[in-house]
């Protein structure tokens, strides 16, 4: 195992493609996906252990939080949060911090995956696609460097009650919304969305994609979807879709990814 760790959960890409620019920048890192039960889950050996992770409801994904409680890190190991949101950081770095004490912790804004609430481009600040891109690399080079040098965050992550109400409701409306999923017959059948969902919540049945309701809205299926044949209401037909321009399907669906350093330093 790489002495560098970082834990990551991504629905369509924007953490995943972070957590990589963060693991270039510390020298390398093994990432950990955590879209479904990590395939390691002690991590005593490693020097620094991180979480990249969405901002689902106004906290940390429900799962995230499941199988933080079942990772082993070393008490002298550097941890770090990092929470990615279209807007508000929501309560999830606090609720991590209760679970793994964070040594250092940031929040950053990107494009917006879930459709049904917000077009993708409503982000703080509003920025188009490939700007948004350039925002977050430079973003992710900065708190790199932090991490790298082990500082250290004074103070604890904010853990706003409005956002703590809005989560506690989460688990209730995106079951709800699930049961909107839509299917329409541009579908090939391809089996990409059965690939993605983190809950094997999907499968082909007639020759086409079926949709349950245990459902995390991560809306990789819908945002990946090659025939966009995938919806949840009509404003989601409307609206443009998005995945991170740099991360694949094949990307997601790994279990560990190992990333070396971005460059040698020869010390």
């Amino acid at each position: 195992m790489h002495k560098n760790v970082i834990f990551c959960y991504s629905g369509t890409g924007n953490c995943l493609n972070f957590a990589k620019n963060v693991a270039e920048n510390i020298g390398g890192a093994d990432i950990i996906m955590m879209r479904k039960r990590p395939e390691i889950t002690d991590v005593t050996e490693a020097e620094r252990v991180g979480f990249v992770f969405p901002c689902f409801g106004g906290g940390a994904p429900e799962d995230v939080l499941k199988y933080a409680k079942e990772i082993k890190v070393s008490p002298s190991a550097y941890t770090f949060g990092i929470s990615m949101s279209a807007s508000y950081a929501g309560i999830g770095l606090s609720t991590l911090n209760e679970i793994i004490p964070l040594n250092y912790w940031a929040t950053v804004t990107h494009q917006c995956s879930c459709i049904w609430l917000f077009p993708h481009d409503l982000m703080m600040p509003k920025l188009n696609v490939a700007d948004a891109q350039a925002r977050s690399e430079k973003l992710a080079w900065e708190v790199a460097a932090s991490i790298k040098l082990k500082r250290n965050k004074d103070k604890k992550p904010p853990r706003n009650p409005v956002n703590a109400i809005e989560n506690k409701a989460w688990t209730g409306i995106a079951a709800k919304k699930a049961a909107q999923f839509k299917v329409n017959n541009d579908c090939i059948a391809c089996g990409q969305c059965v690939r993605l969902c983190p809950r094997e919540n999907i499968e082909i049945v007639d020759g086409k994609a079926k949709i349950g309701t245990n459902c995390i809205q991560c809306l990789g299926c819908l945002q990946f979807c090659p025939k966009s044949a995938i919806s949840i209401g009509e404003i989601t037909d409307k609206r443009e879709h998005y995945h991170n321009p740099k991360v694949t399907v094949d990307d997601l669906t790994q279990s560990i990814i190992h990333v070396e350093a971005a460059f040698s330093s020869g010390t």
